[in-house]
């Protein structure tokens, strides 16, 4: 997903970024749900959105920056296989550090993200603005590939956009659960 198809569904949802971080923490407070994070290229941005609002923690559990593979695998549980197979920047291990954070939190929902912010590191094949964003919960696990280095968007804008990307997900997300209960 682009940067312009993320605000594409913002816009279609009725969302401002800034909103995200409050719509979140009430949407997990109305459904008594617990969030918990893992993150590499946002080093910790997606848990101060979260803590920036009142009344986060009767919702957030722990954020936890791996941006070591060291770490990832140490912490959160993502294998070495992995992470020598597919590399830190990759689906897999997006989704492995969202299980892994949510077992170890014991939260309902678990986010992380990973990615290359620029405006070093980028390859033909992963370029400067590739993010994943993983997703896990009770229902399953799945990541979001997310391309946000269009416009020439500096390092500030590409983490930026991670961030949102993260929060509208784990949004998302927290509906599904809520319908999901439902049944």
């Amino acid at each position: 997903m682009k940067t312009s198809e993320l605000l594409e569904l913002l816009a279609q949802d009725h969302i401002d970024e800034k909103e995200l971080p409050d719509l979140l923490v009430a949407a997990l407070t109305k459904q008594k749900k617990r969030i918990a994070t893992a993150e590499s290229c946002t080093g910790g941005l997606v848990s101060g959105a979260l803590t920036s609002v009142s009344g986060a923690s009767g919702v957030f559990d722990c954020g936890v920056c791996t941006y070591a593979n060291h770490i990832k695998h140490k912490i959160l549980g993502v294998r070495e296989e992995t992470l020598s197979t597919y590399g830190a920047v990759s689906d897999r291990t997006a989704a492995e550090m969202a299980r892994g954070v949510r077992l170890l939190a014991g939260a309902d929902i678990g986010i992380s993200t990973t990615g290359i912010a620029g405006p070093l590191g980028g390859t033909i094949y992963k370029p400067v603005g590739l993010v994943y964003i993983g997703i896990s919960t009770e229902l399953g696990l799945h990541t979001e590939k997310m391309l946000l280095g269009e416009n020439n968007a500096d390092r500030e804008r590409i983490r930026e956009l991670a961030v949102t990307a993260a929060l509208y997900f784990a949004l998302k997300e927290t509906e599904k659960l809520s319908k999901a209960e439902v049944w």
